[in-house]
């Protein structure tokens, strides 16, 4: 299937083992949604690239893995640029003691979940994330 997803390394050499099948499963579950998908794009990039992203864009002055940026200009459309912390996210699997690919995919997926509507800020919110994550991570074929 041809999707508007794309996947891109910055200041690292990063790529997905099987971008294809990765980029179909997050475009059936922005479907499943109910979303348009006009564009997605994911750079994956170093702790110190998304730190200075993360200072530099939301006056955050922390480590984090994953940085959503929100592009699209109606509701109901994911048109967006995804930043990953490739190094937090071999850190994180290695502190959960689950397999690199599987931290990923759930990062991957939780950004689109943001753009879905999902938040994060509150215990109640963050708790439907990790099981809508789980929904999503158990719908994949590969």
């Amino acid at each position: 299937m041809d999707h508007p997803i794309e996947f891109y390394s910055e200041d690292i050499e990063f790529s997905l083992s099987n971008p294809e099948q990765v980029a179909d499963w997050i475009a059936s579950i922005i479907e499943q949604h109910n979303f348009e998908l006009a564009g997605l794009t994911y750079i994956f990039c170093s702790d110190d690239y998304l730190h200075q992203i993360n200072v530099e864009y939301l006056d955050h002055d922390t480590l984090t893995d994953i940085i959503t940026f929100d592009n699209a200009d109606e509701e109901g459309v994911v048109e967006s640029d995804i930043f990953v912390s490739i190094d937090r996210v071999r850190d994180n699997a290695q502190t959960l003691g689950i397999p690199f690919e599987d931290e990923l995919h759930r990062v991957l997926i939780h950004g689109v979940l943001h753009l879905l509507g999902f938040k994060d800020k509150t215990n109640e919110q963050e708790a439907l994330m990790r099981k809508q994550e789980d929904s999503c991570l158990s719908l994949r074929k590969f």
